[in-house]
């Protein structure tokens, strides 16, 4: 499926590791989403469920079949299901782990919405410049929610050029090579239906991540 990994599917459900770049859904001006291609490999089309940003990368199930997708939307909507997420983000939080509860501005009201993360890693990017790995948990599901939390502590994404440090990411563009928003779904749990799924990192993390 033009290199995007299937990493699990049955008889009601495929989840791929989806990669940066790659819009989840079709639309005016999209050119290729992962609806159209997995349209192309399986019959019926499998349904969307849920969504990732364009530019965040890892696990991203679908449904086959109405019934299966009216289940997984149950699940998933009802926090039956736990997503959780590694950023590189510049500079170290407060905390080694915590939870931020600022409340987010959707569609011109403010919303409870809750982000859990722990501290993986902090290390010296370049001289003077701090970055640290969050491994993260969603406790609510506010559109790019991670983003925006992070950003409001003072952490921003690296490569993320719509909340994050702009000055900072042009510079590591050049410094360090970053190429991507350094936000990956890298796990996904959903226990009533016995699935366990991890995706991979991305290589361009490397720079960032221990994989050993």
């Amino acid at each position: 499926m033009k290199n995007i990994e299937i990493l699990h599917e049955d008889e009601h459900s495929i989840a791929v590791n989806k990669p940066a770049g790659l819009s989840v859904q079709g639309g005016k001006g999209v050119k290729t989403s992962l609806d159209r291609l997995l349209a192309e490999i399986r019959t019926p089309p499998p349904l969307l469920v849920h969504r990732l940003d364009k530019d965040t990368s890892g696990v991203l199930i679908s449904a086959k079949g109405r019934e299966a997708a009216n289940r997984l939307s149950r699940l998933i909507g009802g926090r039956k299901a736990v997503k959780k997420y590694i950023a590189v983000c510049a500079g170290r939080p407060g905390k080694e782990q915590g939870v931020i509860e600022d409340k987010l501005l959707i569609r011109g009201s403010l919303k409870n919405s809750q982000t859990m993360y722990k501290t993986i890693k902090t290390a010296a990017l370049t001289e003077g410049q701090e970055f640290s790995v969050l491994e993260l948990e969603l406790g609510t599901g506010r559109m790019h929610q991670i983003r925006r939390h992070l950003a409001m502590i003072g952490n921003p994404i690296l490569g993320d050029d719509k909340y994050g440090d702009f000055s900072l990411n042009k510079n590591l563009r050049k410094t360090a090579g970053l190429k991507r928003l350094l936000l990956h779904a890298s796990h996904l749990v959903i226990e009533e239906l016995n699935i366990d799924i991890h995706a991979p990192l991305p290589d361009y993390f490397s720079r960032y991540v221990d994989f050993n």
